[in-house]
């Protein structure tokens, strides 16, 4: 068993920061390869078959699993640079797990692993947001709640609507809406849906499949951990987000992203009959009804989107 009292965690300094979605990292080299991935270039060809990549570590992943045999994995294939790196790996097939928790017993197949295992131990969040001062157990967690919350960075775009989203999965969610696509389907009956959330209802209201989140206090239920987490902090008056502009606290990150509208010149939504510009959504919507009525029609654009500046 290891003792993980002392076990450091990633604390270098990163200086380099990506314009476009604010990840950092400790290189400036490190950083203009990552700066592909929104440029969408294809720098690194394969000599062997003439293969583009956009990272070069793409290509050294290519060339392993492709045109090399050195390292192989005998289970899958798979090559590897090293040795080590092939030993690593065979302990996904073997289900070996060398590092065990010396508090309760668990056992884990990475070192990394169990040094994130032990915080909950412990309760160590070593990464601290300089924004909020929030903490977390792993630098990819604030890394994602940076993304997320303090970030206006929106470097995916709609083709559909011109909307600009913070991940490509969202892109990819958004995009749906737009083409009515329902790629999630009910195992037990012929029902599709367009939103992975909307699956997980249906589950556990159709088919009692799936776990429901009880509050503790009117015994309301939830289909999501989070949403349980919301309700129960309006419940109790727990607002932990905080304006940066003004005194005002808010219960939720999305409710903070709405409020600090008010505090920003942009006028993000048009109205499609007037053109007029507003700085929520809610608000496009009652004026677009009202201008509709106005003017007779029942049948024109809605709200639209207008791209938010990239920084």
């Amino acid at each position: 068993m290891f003792d993980l009292c002392d076990c450091p965690h990633d604390d270098k300094p990163r200086p380099y920061s990506c314009s476009v979605c604010d990840k950092r990292f400790t290189r400036k080299s490190n950083l203009n390869v990552h700066k592909q991935r929104h440029i969408g270039g294809k720098l690194y060809s394969c000599t062997e078959c003439g293969k583009h990549f956009p990272y070069q570590h793409c290509l050294v992943r290519h060339n392993m699993n492709v045109h090399s045999s050195k390292y192989k994995c005998t289970e899958c294939g798979k090559c590897f640079e090293c040795n080590q790196a092939l030993t690593v790996h065979r302990r996904s097939h073997s289900g070996e797990k060398t590092f065990e928790c010396n508090v309760c017993g668990k056992r884990c197949t990475h070192m990394a692993n169990l040094v994130v295992h032990s915080r909950t131990h412990s309760g160590g969040k070593p990464y601290k947001c300089s924004l909020c001062n929030k903490s977390f157990t792993t630098s990819s967690n604030l890394s994602t709640h940076k993304h997320y919350l303090h970030s206006n960075r929106r470097p995916y775009d709609c083709r559909y609507c011109g909307k600009l989203l913070k991940s490509n999965g969202n892109l990819k969610r958004h995009v749906y809406t737009h083409t009515g696509a329902k790629v999630y389907s009910c195992r037990h009956c012929s029902e599709r849906f367009t939103r992975p959330e909307q699956l997980k209802t249906h589950l556990l209201k159709s088919h009692d499949e799936g776990t429901w989140f009880t509050c503790h206090i009117c015994e309301k239920e939830f289909n999501h951990s989070d949403h349980l987490k919301v309700h129960i902090r309006r419940d109790e008056g727990m607002k932990p987000y905080v304006c940066c502009e003004c005194p005002n606290r808010l219960c939720t990150g999305a409710e903070l992203r709405s409020h600090a509208l008010l505090h920003s010149e942009i006028k993000h939504f048009c109205c499609g009959s007037c053109g007029v510009f507003f700085r929520h959504k809610g608000y496009v919507v009652r004026h677009f009804k009202r201008c509709c009525e106005r003017q007779g029609f029942s049948d024109l654009p809605g709200c639209q989107l207008l791209p938010i500046p990239r920084q």
